[in-house]
């Protein structure tokens, strides 16, 4: 019996080992991990940008298309004061009041 628990005692340390050494490891990796988590979120990938720009031109379609409507509208009850169409055009930077 004395000599298992002598055995036992004797093992702890090589089994905790190991456990030590992924801790210190995670430890020291940690703040690596935290640089490079915060980069991640400060950058937009060109992915994002992709998205982001393709969900601002389809705002301004649906802007420049119900102006276009109510123009058409406003057409059809006078049509002696109608004109061109001039008002907001998706993609013109010079209209772009967003």
């Amino acid at each position: 019996m004395r000599k298992e628990f002598m055995l036992v005692i004797a093992a702890l340390p090589l089994l905790a080992g190991g456990c030590i050494a992924k801790t210190a490891f995670d430890v020291v990796t940690l703040p690596v991990k935290a640089v490079g988590q915060t980069a991640d979120w400060a950058t937009t990938s060109q992915d994002e940008a992709d998205r982001n720009a393709g969900r601002k031109l389809r705002k301004q379609e649906a802007r420049e298309g119900r102006e276009r409507k109510k123009h058409e509208e406003a057409c059809r009850k006078a049509p002696d004061d109608c004109g061109p169409y001039q008002g907001y055009r998706a993609g013109d930077p010079e209209g772009d009041a967003d």
